[in-house]
Protein backbone atom coordinates (compact mmCIF):
# COMPACT_ATOMS: atom_id res chain seq x y z
CA UNK A 1 0.00 0.00 0.00
CA UNK A 2 2.33 2.05 0.60
CA UNK A 3 4.45 1.83 -2.57
CA UNK A 4 1.34 2.65 -4.22
CA UNK A 5 1.10 6.00 -2.25
CA UNK A 6 4.77 6.47 -3.01
CA UNK A 7 3.37 5.87 -6.84
CA UNK A 8 1.06 7.95 -6.85
CA UNK A 9 2.44 10.83 -5.25
CA UNK A 10 5.45 11.24 -7.78
CA UNK A 11 2.93 10.75 -10.67
CA UNK A 12 1.61 13.87 -9.85
CA UNK A 13 4.77 15.59 -8.82
CA UNK A 14 5.78 14.65 -12.36
CA UNK A 15 2.63 16.13 -13.73
CA UNK A 16 3.73 19.09 -11.77
CA UNK A 17 6.75 19.45 -13.52
CA UNK A 18 8.86 17.89 -10.89
CA UNK A 19 12.06 16.44 -13.03
CA UNK A 20 12.37 19.29 -16.05
CA UNK A 21 15.21 21.28 -16.18
CA UNK A 22 13.49 24.13 -14.62
CA UNK A 23 12.47 21.89 -11.38
CA UNK A 24 14.84 19.36 -11.68
CA UNK A 25 14.83 16.14 -8.74
CA UNK A 26 17.09 17.29 -5.84
CA UNK A 27 19.24 14.15 -5.69
CA UNK A 28 19.70 12.25 -2.69
CA UNK A 29 17.60 14.97 -1.56
CA UNK A 30 20.02 17.47 -1.34
CA UNK A 31 19.31 20.97 -1.73
CA UNK A 32 21.85 23.09 -3.18
CA UNK A 33 20.58 26.59 -2.70
CA UNK A 34 19.61 25.26 1.70
CA UNK A 35 23.26 24.11 2.37
CA UNK A 36 25.16 26.55 0.73
CA UNK A 37 22.84 29.57 2.57
CA UNK A 38 23.55 27.09 5.90
CA UNK A 39 27.31 26.94 5.83
CA UNK A 40 27.80 30.92 4.56
CA UNK A 41 25.57 31.56 7.63
CA UNK A 42 27.84 29.18 10.03
CA UNK A 43 30.96 30.45 8.16
CA UNK A 44 31.96 26.45 7.34
CA UNK A 45 32.87 24.55 4.82
CA UNK A 46 30.35 21.91 2.97
CA UNK A 47 31.13 18.30 3.88
CA UNK A 48 29.08 15.69 1.97
CA UNK A 49 27.61 13.13 4.07
CA UNK A 50 26.00 11.73 1.07
CA UNK A 51 29.02 10.94 -0.76
CA UNK A 52 31.96 11.56 1.78
CA UNK A 53 35.68 11.40 0.59
CA UNK A 54 37.12 8.04 1.17
CA UNK A 55 37.15 4.93 0.32
CA UNK A 56 33.63 4.35 -0.87
CA UNK A 57 33.75 7.23 -3.07
CA UNK A 58 36.63 5.48 -4.90
CA UNK A 59 35.44 2.50 -5.76
CA UNK A 60 35.37 -1.29 -4.53
CA UNK A 61 37.78 -3.41 -6.91
CA UNK A 62 40.63 -1.68 -8.85
CA UNK A 63 39.82 1.53 -6.55
CA UNK A 64 39.08 -0.20 -3.80
CA UNK A 65 40.54 0.13 0.05
CA UNK A 66 43.21 -2.55 -0.63
CA UNK A 67 44.26 -1.33 -4.21
CA UNK A 68 47.49 0.06 -4.77
CA UNK A 69 46.39 2.44 -7.30
CA UNK A 70 44.77 4.44 -4.14
CA UNK A 71 47.47 4.62 -1.63
CA UNK A 72 48.63 7.28 -0.55
CA UNK A 73 45.47 9.07 -1.78
CA UNK A 74 44.48 12.47 0.04
CA UNK A 75 41.42 14.91 -0.29
CA UNK A 76 42.07 17.87 -0.33
CA UNK A 77 39.88 21.18 -1.33
CA UNK A 78 41.49 22.91 -4.41
CA UNK A 79 43.17 26.03 -1.89
CA UNK A 80 44.60 23.20 -0.78
CA UNK A 81 45.86 22.33 -3.89
CA UNK A 82 46.61 25.49 -5.81
CA UNK A 83 46.93 29.07 -4.40
CA UNK A 84 44.51 31.01 -6.42
CA UNK A 85 41.30 28.43 -8.11
CA UNK A 86 38.84 29.00 -10.25
CA UNK A 87 35.79 27.52 -11.43
CA UNK A 88 35.71 29.38 -15.02
CA UNK A 89 35.55 26.80 -18.15
CA UNK A 90 38.22 27.35 -20.64
CA UNK A 91 38.52 24.60 -23.16
CA UNK A 92 37.38 21.05 -22.75
CA UNK A 93 40.04 18.78 -21.09
CA UNK A 94 41.36 15.92 -22.71
CA UNK A 95 42.13 13.21 -19.83
CA UNK A 96 38.79 11.02 -19.74
CA UNK A 97 36.33 9.58 -21.80
CA UNK A 98 32.99 11.37 -20.09
CA UNK A 99 34.82 14.54 -20.90
CA UNK A 100 35.48 14.26 -24.56
CA UNK A 101 31.68 15.00 -25.04
CA UNK A 102 31.92 18.12 -23.44
CA UNK A 103 34.26 19.09 -26.32
CA UNK A 104 31.08 18.87 -28.58
CA UNK A 105 29.25 20.73 -25.59
CA UNK A 106 31.43 23.87 -26.18
CA UNK A 107 29.94 24.83 -29.38
CA UNK A 108 26.88 25.36 -27.77
CA UNK A 109 27.37 27.54 -24.75
CA UNK A 110 23.47 27.04 -23.81
CA UNK A 111 23.70 23.29 -23.43
CA UNK A 112 27.11 23.53 -21.23
CA UNK A 113 25.27 26.21 -18.99
CA UNK A 114 22.96 23.89 -18.19
CA UNK A 115 25.14 21.15 -17.56
CA UNK A 116 27.13 23.45 -15.54
CA UNK A 117 25.10 26.65 -13.72
CA UNK A 118 26.22 29.83 -13.22
CA UNK A 119 27.01 31.83 -10.59
CA UNK A 120 29.56 29.19 -9.18
CA UNK A 121 33.24 30.78 -7.87
CA UNK A 122 35.89 30.40 -5.40
CA UNK A 123 35.40 34.35 -4.63
CA UNK A 124 35.62 34.71 -0.67
CA UNK A 125 31.80 36.06 -0.49
CA UNK A 126 30.21 32.73 -2.51
CA UNK A 127 32.25 30.09 -1.59
CA UNK A 128 31.22 27.69 0.75
CA UNK A 129 33.12 24.62 -0.67
CA UNK A 130 29.87 23.17 -2.41
CA UNK A 131 29.00 23.01 -5.63
CA UNK A 132 26.03 21.83 -8.17
CA UNK A 133 25.97 19.96 -11.22
CA UNK A 134 22.75 19.16 -13.57
CA UNK A 135 22.45 15.92 -15.35
CA UNK A 136 19.74 14.08 -17.09
CA UNK A 137 19.03 10.26 -15.22
CA UNK A 138 16.30 8.37 -16.92
CA UNK A 139 13.95 10.83 -18.25
CA UNK A 140 14.30 13.39 -15.74
CA UNK A 141 16.92 16.03 -14.81
CA UNK A 142 18.70 15.84 -11.76
CA UNK A 143 20.52 18.44 -9.18
CA UNK A 144 23.48 16.91 -7.85
CA UNK A 145 25.58 18.58 -5.00
CA UNK A 146 29.10 17.73 -4.13
CA UNK A 147 31.51 19.27 -1.55
CA UNK A 148 35.04 20.60 -3.32
CA UNK A 149 37.33 17.60 -1.48
CA UNK A 150 39.55 15.96 -4.33
CA UNK A 151 41.39 12.70 -4.20
CA UNK A 152 45.24 13.52 -5.39
CA UNK A 153 48.15 11.99 -4.89
CA UNK A 154 51.72 13.83 -3.64
CA UNK A 155 49.22 17.17 -4.37
CA UNK A 156 48.35 16.64 -7.74
CA UNK A 157 44.67 15.52 -8.72
CA UNK A 158 44.70 12.07 -9.03
CA UNK A 159 41.86 12.01 -12.14
CA UNK A 160 40.69 14.97 -14.39
CA UNK A 161 42.35 17.97 -13.88
CA UNK A 162 42.76 21.29 -16.25
CA UNK A 163 46.21 21.82 -18.17
CA UNK A 164 46.30 25.09 -16.39
CA UNK A 165 45.94 23.29 -13.14
CA UNK A 166 43.91 26.04 -11.45
CA UNK A 167 40.74 25.85 -13.16
CA UNK A 168 38.11 23.12 -11.08
CA UNK A 169 35.10 22.86 -13.12
CA UNK A 170 36.20 19.20 -14.50
CA UNK A 171 37.27 17.51 -11.69
CA UNK A 172 34.21 18.82 -9.84
CA UNK A 173 32.03 17.95 -12.94
CA UNK A 174 33.80 14.50 -12.82
CA UNK A 175 33.38 14.05 -9.02
CA UNK A 176 29.16 15.14 -9.48
CA UNK A 177 29.06 11.91 -12.44
CA UNK A 178 31.01 10.08 -9.80
CA UNK A 179 28.38 10.63 -7.35
CA UNK A 180 25.00 9.66 -9.45
CA UNK A 181 27.41 6.42 -10.83
CA UNK A 182 28.06 5.24 -7.28
CA UNK A 183 31.59 5.76 -7.16
CA UNK A 184 34.66 6.81 -9.54
CA UNK A 185 35.17 2.94 -10.29
CA UNK A 186 31.27 3.26 -11.66
CA UNK A 187 32.84 5.36 -14.54
CA UNK A 188 34.54 2.91 -16.09
CA UNK A 189 33.79 1.19 -19.38
CA UNK A 190 31.60 4.44 -20.56
CA UNK A 191 31.69 6.41 -23.55
CA UNK A 192 31.67 10.15 -24.71
CA UNK A 193 28.25 9.04 -25.81
CA UNK A 194 26.22 8.14 -22.88
CA UNK A 195 27.79 11.08 -20.94
CA UNK A 196 25.96 13.29 -23.83
CA UNK A 197 23.06 11.77 -23.40
CA UNK A 198 23.33 12.77 -19.63
CA UNK A 199 24.47 16.16 -20.37
CA UNK A 200 21.44 16.69 -22.75
CA UNK A 201 18.80 14.19 -22.50
CA UNK A 202 19.32 13.35 -25.92
CA UNK A 203 19.27 9.79 -27.68
CA UNK A 204 22.01 8.47 -29.22
CA UNK A 205 22.91 6.59 -32.81
CA UNK A 206 26.35 4.82 -33.21
CA UNK A 207 27.48 4.42 -37.06
CA UNK A 208 30.08 1.87 -38.01
CA UNK A 209 31.57 3.99 -41.09
CA UNK A 210 32.50 0.83 -42.62
CA UNK A 211 29.23 -0.54 -42.62
CA UNK A 212 27.73 3.24 -43.27
CA UNK A 213 23.72 3.29 -45.57
CA UNK A 214 23.57 5.28 -48.24
CA UNK A 215 21.96 7.90 -46.74
CA UNK A 216 24.10 8.51 -43.74
CA UNK A 217 25.05 12.09 -45.07
CA UNK A 218 21.31 13.16 -45.34
CA UNK A 219 21.14 11.79 -41.84
CA UNK A 220 24.12 14.30 -41.02
CA UNK A 221 22.54 17.52 -42.83
CA UNK A 222 19.12 16.49 -41.25
CA UNK A 223 20.92 16.00 -37.76
CA UNK A 224 23.19 19.25 -38.06
CA UNK A 225 19.86 21.28 -38.74
CA UNK A 226 17.91 19.65 -35.90
CA UNK A 227 21.05 21.00 -33.84
CA UNK A 228 21.76 17.80 -32.94
CA UNK A 229 25.85 17.10 -31.35
CA UNK A 230 27.86 15.09 -33.94
CA UNK A 231 31.22 13.60 -33.02
CA UNK A 232 33.55 11.66 -35.18
CA UNK A 233 36.63 9.18 -34.35
CA UNK A 234 39.26 7.14 -35.60
CA UNK A 235 39.56 3.77 -34.15
CA UNK A 236 43.47 2.52 -32.62
CA UNK A 237 43.94 -1.10 -32.85
CA UNK A 238 46.65 -1.10 -30.40
CA UNK A 239 47.53 1.34 -27.57
CA UNK A 240 50.05 2.47 -28.73
CA UNK A 241 48.35 3.99 -32.10
CA UNK A 242 46.36 6.40 -29.43
CA UNK A 243 46.93 10.10 -30.29
CA UNK A 244 48.71 8.83 -33.17
CA UNK A 245 48.92 11.53 -36.26
CA UNK A 246 47.99 9.68 -39.92
CA UNK A 247 49.62 11.11 -43.03
CA UNK A 248 46.76 13.55 -43.28
CA UNK A 249 47.50 15.32 -39.99
CA UNK A 250 44.31 13.43 -38.16
CA UNK A 251 44.82 12.00 -34.95
CA UNK A 252 43.75 8.80 -34.33
CA UNK A 253 41.52 7.84 -31.13
CA UNK A 254 40.69 11.49 -30.76
CA UNK A 255 37.25 12.87 -30.48
CA UNK A 256 36.18 15.39 -33.24
CA UNK A 257 33.08 17.18 -33.64
CA UNK A 258 31.07 17.35 -36.95
CA UNK A 259 29.92 21.36 -37.23
CA UNK A 260 28.60 21.31 -40.45
CA UNK A 261 27.39 19.25 -43.65
CA UNK A 262 26.76 21.34 -47.00
CA UNK A 263 26.70 20.94 -50.77
CA UNK A 264 28.76 23.06 -52.71
CA UNK A 265 28.67 23.98 -56.24
CA UNK A 266 32.40 23.43 -57.86
CA UNK A 267 33.46 23.06 -61.65
CA UNK A 268 29.48 22.11 -62.60
CA UNK A 269 28.28 19.95 -60.26
CA UNK A 270 27.87 19.86 -56.38
CA UNK A 271 30.40 18.22 -53.91
CA UNK A 272 29.73 16.73 -50.25
CA UNK A 273 31.48 18.44 -47.62
CA UNK A 274 32.04 18.07 -44.41
CA UNK A 275 33.33 20.32 -41.67
CA UNK A 276 34.82 18.64 -38.94
CA UNK A 277 36.27 20.67 -35.47
CA UNK A 278 38.97 19.56 -33.61
CA UNK A 279 37.93 20.78 -29.97
CA UNK A 280 41.97 21.48 -29.01
CA UNK A 281 43.29 22.56 -32.55
CA UNK A 282 46.62 21.01 -32.41
CA UNK A 283 46.43 19.23 -35.96
CA UNK A 284 43.94 19.95 -39.24
CA UNK A 285 43.30 17.80 -41.94
CA UNK A 286 45.54 18.34 -44.95
CA UNK A 287 43.76 17.24 -47.72
CA UNK A 288 41.52 18.43 -50.31
CA UNK A 289 39.47 20.92 -49.33
CA UNK A 290 41.69 22.08 -46.46
CA UNK A 291 41.90 26.16 -45.26
CA UNK A 292 44.89 26.31 -48.06
CA UNK A 293 44.05 23.65 -50.69
CA UNK A 294 43.46 24.82 -54.49
CA UNK A 295 39.67 23.32 -54.51
CA UNK A 296 38.56 26.52 -52.75
CA UNK A 297 39.89 28.96 -55.74
CA UNK A 298 37.09 27.73 -57.74
CA UNK A 299 34.47 28.44 -55.44
CA UNK A 300 32.15 31.27 -55.81
CA UNK A 301 33.77 33.65 -52.96
CA UNK A 302 30.02 34.55 -51.53
CA UNK A 303 29.35 30.68 -50.98
CA UNK A 304 33.22 30.14 -49.59
CA UNK A 305 32.32 33.42 -47.34
CA UNK A 306 28.91 31.40 -45.98
CA UNK A 307 30.52 28.63 -45.27
CA UNK A 308 32.57 30.62 -42.74
CA UNK A 309 36.00 29.03 -44.56
CA UNK A 310 39.40 30.59 -42.33
CA UNK A 311 42.72 29.12 -41.54
CA UNK A 312 44.24 27.67 -38.60
CA UNK A 313 40.87 27.86 -35.96
CA UNK A 314 40.66 24.29 -35.47
CA UNK A 315 37.68 23.94 -38.26
CA UNK A 316 38.11 22.78 -41.53
CA UNK A 317 36.31 21.25 -44.32
CA UNK A 318 36.79 17.55 -46.11
CA UNK A 319 34.79 15.71 -48.88
CA UNK A 320 32.23 13.54 -47.79
CA UNK A 321 33.78 10.53 -49.74
CA UNK A 322 37.26 11.49 -48.10
CA UNK A 323 35.75 12.00 -44.61
CA UNK A 324 34.17 8.45 -44.75
CA UNK A 325 37.69 6.75 -45.72
CA UNK A 326 39.35 8.78 -43.34
CA UNK A 327 37.05 8.12 -39.93
CA UNK A 328 36.19 4.82 -38.71
CA UNK A 329 32.94 5.97 -36.28
CA UNK A 330 30.53 8.29 -36.39
CA UNK A 331 28.40 9.18 -32.66
CA UNK A 332 25.08 11.52 -33.11
CA UNK A 333 23.35 12.86 -30.74
CA UNK A 334 19.56 14.00 -30.94
CA UNK A 335 18.90 16.78 -28.82
CA UNK A 336 15.50 16.54 -26.55
CA UNK A 337 13.14 19.76 -27.64
CA UNK A 338 13.29 21.49 -24.50
CA UNK A 339 16.71 21.62 -24.80
CA UNK A 340 16.52 23.60 -28.19
CA UNK A 341 16.61 27.23 -29.08
CA UNK A 342 15.68 27.94 -32.69
CA UNK A 343 14.63 25.56 -35.80
CA UNK A 344 11.24 24.81 -34.66
CA UNK A 345 10.62 22.67 -37.56
CA UNK A 346 13.30 20.34 -37.02
CA UNK A 347 12.46 19.11 -33.38
CA UNK A 348 11.27 16.09 -32.46
CA UNK A 349 8.51 14.85 -31.05
CA UNK A 350 9.27 12.22 -27.73
CA UNK A 351 7.49 10.13 -25.24
CA UNK A 352 9.28 7.76 -23.33
CA UNK A 353 7.56 4.35 -20.71
CA UNK A 354 9.58 3.60 -17.76
CA UNK A 355 9.48 -0.49 -17.37
CA UNK A 356 11.02 -3.43 -15.99
CA UNK A 357 11.62 -7.02 -16.39
CA UNK A 358 10.47 -8.91 -14.08
CA UNK A 359 11.24 -12.94 -13.39
CA UNK A 360 8.07 -15.34 -14.06
CA UNK A 361 6.48 -12.26 -15.58
CA UNK A 362 7.57 -9.95 -18.21
CA UNK A 363 11.26 -11.43 -18.77
CA UNK A 364 10.49 -13.73 -21.12
CA UNK A 365 13.70 -13.26 -23.39
CA UNK A 366 14.61 -12.75 -27.02
CA UNK A 367 12.58 -14.38 -30.09
CA UNK A 368 14.74 -17.24 -29.37
CA UNK A 369 13.01 -18.36 -26.60
CA UNK A 370 9.33 -18.31 -28.29
CA UNK A 371 7.40 -19.63 -25.34
CA UNK A 372 7.96 -16.66 -23.33
CA UNK A 373 8.82 -13.97 -25.58
CA UNK A 374 5.37 -12.81 -25.95
CA UNK A 375 5.38 -12.17 -22.05
CA UNK A 376 7.19 -8.89 -22.35
CA UNK A 377 5.98 -5.62 -21.98
CA UNK A 378 5.06 -4.17 -25.08
CA UNK A 379 4.11 -0.79 -26.30
CA UNK A 380 2.20 0.59 -29.54
CA UNK A 381 3.08 3.73 -31.60
CA UNK A 382 0.63 5.12 -34.12
CA UNK A 383 2.94 6.98 -36.86
CA UNK A 384 -0.06 8.84 -39.04
CA UNK A 385 2.07 11.91 -40.26
CA UNK A 386 5.03 11.15 -43.10
CA UNK A 387 8.33 13.03 -43.30
CA UNK A 388 8.18 16.64 -44.98
CA UNK A 389 10.65 15.35 -46.86
CA UNK A 390 9.94 11.99 -47.59
CA UNK A 391 12.68 9.52 -49.39
CA UNK A 392 11.91 6.12 -48.33
CA UNK A 393 12.90 3.08 -49.58
CA UNK A 394 9.17 2.15 -50.23
CA UNK A 395 6.21 3.69 -52.49
CA UNK A 396 4.00 4.34 -49.17
CA UNK A 397 4.90 7.31 -47.68
CA UNK A 398 7.41 6.76 -44.18
CA UNK A 399 8.21 8.64 -41.04
CA UNK A 400 11.55 8.46 -39.29
CA UNK A 401 11.68 7.15 -36.16
CA UNK A 402 14.24 6.67 -33.39
CA UNK A 403 14.09 4.32 -31.23
CA UNK A 404 16.00 3.72 -27.74
CA UNK A 405 16.06 0.84 -25.08
CA UNK A 406 18.41 1.82 -21.83
CA UNK A 407 18.73 -0.39 -18.97
CA UNK A 408 18.71 1.74 -15.35
CA UNK A 409 20.94 1.65 -12.84
CA UNK A 410 23.19 -0.86 -13.68
CA UNK A 411 26.79 1.09 -13.56
CA UNK A 412 25.78 1.85 -10.00
CA UNK A 413 25.31 -1.86 -9.52
CA UNK A 414 28.57 -2.70 -10.69
CA UNK A 415 30.16 -3.11 -7.36
CA UNK A 416 27.17 -5.40 -6.48
CA UNK A 417 28.63 -7.82 -9.64
CA UNK A 418 25.43 -7.16 -11.48
CA UNK A 419 26.73 -6.63 -15.40
CA UNK A 420 25.21 -4.62 -17.82
CA UNK A 421 22.48 -6.95 -19.23
CA UNK A 422 22.19 -8.07 -23.08
CA UNK A 423 19.21 -6.06 -24.63
CA UNK A 424 17.29 -5.15 -27.68
CA UNK A 425 14.02 -5.09 -29.34
CA UNK A 426 11.71 -6.51 -32.32
CA UNK A 427 8.79 -4.26 -34.06
CA UNK A 428 5.84 -5.50 -35.44
CA UNK A 429 3.19 -4.10 -37.95
CA UNK A 430 -0.30 -4.38 -36.21
CA UNK A 431 -3.37 -4.71 -38.49
CA UNK A 432 -6.12 -4.60 -35.84
CA UNK A 433 -6.10 -1.37 -33.05
CA UNK A 434 -5.38 -3.34 -29.94
CA UNK A 435 -4.64 -2.63 -26.89
CA UNK A 436 -4.80 -6.33 -25.51
CA UNK A 437 -1.23 -7.52 -24.83
CA UNK A 438 -0.72 -9.58 -27.68
CA UNK A 439 -0.21 -13.74 -27.64
CA UNK A 440 2.25 -15.82 -28.50
CA UNK A 441 -0.06 -16.76 -31.51
CA UNK A 442 0.69 -13.30 -32.92
CA UNK A 443 4.59 -13.61 -33.08
CA UNK A 444 4.44 -17.19 -34.60
CA UNK A 445 2.23 -15.76 -38.00
CA UNK A 446 3.57 -12.00 -37.59
CA UNK A 447 6.61 -11.17 -39.43
CA UNK A 448 9.16 -9.23 -37.99
CA UNK A 449 9.03 -5.54 -39.15
CA UNK A 450 12.42 -4.31 -38.18
CA UNK A 451 15.06 -5.45 -35.05
CA UNK A 452 18.22 -4.39 -34.12
CA UNK A 453 21.12 -6.29 -35.60
CA UNK A 454 22.55 -8.01 -32.60
CA UNK A 455 21.53 -8.13 -29.21
CA UNK A 456 24.28 -6.00 -26.80
CA UNK A 457 25.22 -5.48 -23.45
CA UNK A 458 25.96 -1.47 -23.66
CA UNK A 459 23.44 0.86 -21.54
CA UNK A 460 21.17 1.87 -24.55
CA UNK A 461 20.78 0.41 -28.09
CA UNK A 462 18.91 2.66 -30.61
CA UNK A 463 18.13 2.05 -34.72
CA UNK A 464 17.01 4.96 -37.01
CA UNK A 465 13.80 3.32 -39.17
CA UNK A 466 11.63 4.82 -41.90
CA UNK A 467 8.48 2.80 -41.45
CA UNK A 468 5.76 3.15 -43.68
CA UNK A 469 1.71 5.16 -42.04
CA UNK A 470 0.23 2.51 -39.66
CA UNK A 471 0.44 0.96 -35.94
CA UNK A 472 3.53 -0.91 -34.70
CA UNK A 473 4.22 -2.71 -31.83
CA UNK A 474 7.87 -2.79 -29.90
CA UNK A 475 8.57 -5.49 -27.42
CA UNK A 476 11.71 -4.60 -25.71
CA UNK A 477 13.62 -7.76 -23.82
CA UNK A 478 17.05 -8.99 -22.70
CA UNK A 479 18.40 -11.90 -24.87
CA UNK A 480 17.77 -14.58 -22.14
CA UNK A 481 14.54 -14.75 -20.19
CA UNK A 482 14.59 -14.72 -16.75
CA UNK A 483 16.60 -11.65 -16.36
CA UNK A 484 15.32 -8.96 -14.37
CA UNK A 485 15.93 -5.48 -14.84
CA UNK A 486 14.40 -1.73 -14.84
CA UNK A 487 14.34 -0.03 -18.80
CA UNK A 488 13.87 3.24 -20.21
CA UNK A 489 11.82 2.83 -24.02
CA UNK A 490 12.20 6.25 -25.75
CA UNK A 491 11.18 7.09 -28.87
CA UNK A 492 11.81 9.89 -30.96
CA UNK A 493 10.00 10.90 -34.06
CA UNK A 494 9.95 13.19 -36.76
CA UNK A 495 6.18 14.23 -36.51
CA UNK A 496 4.34 13.55 -33.86
CA UNK A 497 3.35 9.64 -32.82
CA UNK A 498 0.43 8.35 -30.66
CA UNK A 499 1.85 5.66 -28.16
CA UNK A 500 0.74 3.79 -24.92
CA UNK A 501 1.77 0.30 -23.31
CA UNK A 502 -0.55 -2.59 -24.55
CA UNK A 503 -2.13 -4.48 -21.77
CA UNK A 504 -0.73 -5.15 -18.02
CA UNK A 505 1.29 -7.36 -16.39
CA UNK A 506 1.04 -10.83 -17.64
CA UNK A 507 1.47 -13.89 -15.07
CA UNK A 508 2.54 -16.80 -16.27
CA UNK A 509 4.40 -19.87 -14.90
CA UNK A 510 8.09 -18.93 -15.63
CA UNK A 511 9.40 -21.36 -18.54
CA UNK A 512 12.67 -22.45 -17.22
CA UNK A 513 15.19 -23.54 -19.98
CA UNK A 514 16.83 -27.38 -19.65
CA UNK A 515 20.12 -27.58 -17.99
CA UNK A 516 21.45 -28.38 -21.43
CA UNK A 517 20.00 -24.84 -23.16
CA UNK A 518 21.88 -23.07 -19.78
CA UNK A 519 25.28 -25.36 -20.20
CA UNK A 520 24.95 -24.15 -24.21
CA UNK A 521 24.10 -20.59 -23.15
CA UNK A 522 27.10 -20.32 -20.71
CA UNK A 523 29.64 -21.68 -23.68
CA UNK A 524 28.57 -18.81 -26.24
CA UNK A 525 29.04 -16.57 -22.98
CA UNK A 526 32.24 -17.80 -22.53
CA UNK A 527 33.43 -17.72 -25.90
CA UNK A 528 32.65 -13.96 -26.54
CA UNK A 529 34.12 -12.85 -23.29
CA UNK A 530 37.18 -14.27 -24.51
CA UNK A 531 36.85 -12.73 -28.00
CA UNK A 532 35.08 -9.24 -27.05
CA UNK A 533 36.11 -8.97 -23.74
CA UNK A 534 33.53 -6.70 -21.86
CA UNK A 535 31.57 -6.48 -24.52
CA UNK A 536 28.54 -8.98 -25.38
CA UNK A 537 26.48 -9.16 -28.60
CA UNK A 538 24.54 -11.61 -29.33
CA UNK A 539 23.14 -12.41 -33.25
CA UNK A 540 19.19 -10.44 -33.35
CA UNK A 541 16.48 -12.93 -34.62
CA UNK A 542 16.81 -16.48 -37.07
Amino acid sequence: MAAVAAKVAKDRAVAEGLGTYENPVKYLDQDYDELRAKCLASKTLFRDDKFPAGNSALGYKDLGPNSPKTAGIEWKRPSEICEKPHFIFDGATRDCWFLASVASLTLEPNLLARVLPEKQSFEKKDYAGIFNFKFWRYGEWVEVVVDDLLPTKDGRLEFVQSAKGDEFWSPLLEKAYAKVNGSYEGLTGGSPIEAMEDFTGGISETYDLKKAPDDLYQIMQKAVKAESLLGCSIEIKNPKEDQALTTRHLVKGHAYSITGAEEVPYKGKNVQLVRVRNPWGDYEWNGPWSDESSEWNDVDPKVRAALDHKADDGEFWMEYSDWIKEFTRLDICNLHPDSLTSNEQHKWSTTMFNGNWIRGSTAGGSLDYPETFWTNPQFRIRLTDPDHDYDGPTDAPCCTVIVGLMQKFRRRQKKLGEALLTIGYAVYRMQNKTDIHLTKDFFQKTVLTARLSKFTNLREVSKRMKLPVGDYLIVPSTFEPLKPGDFLLRIFSEKSAVTLEVGNMVKVDPFEPQDSELAMTKQIEDVFQKVAGDVRTFPSFP
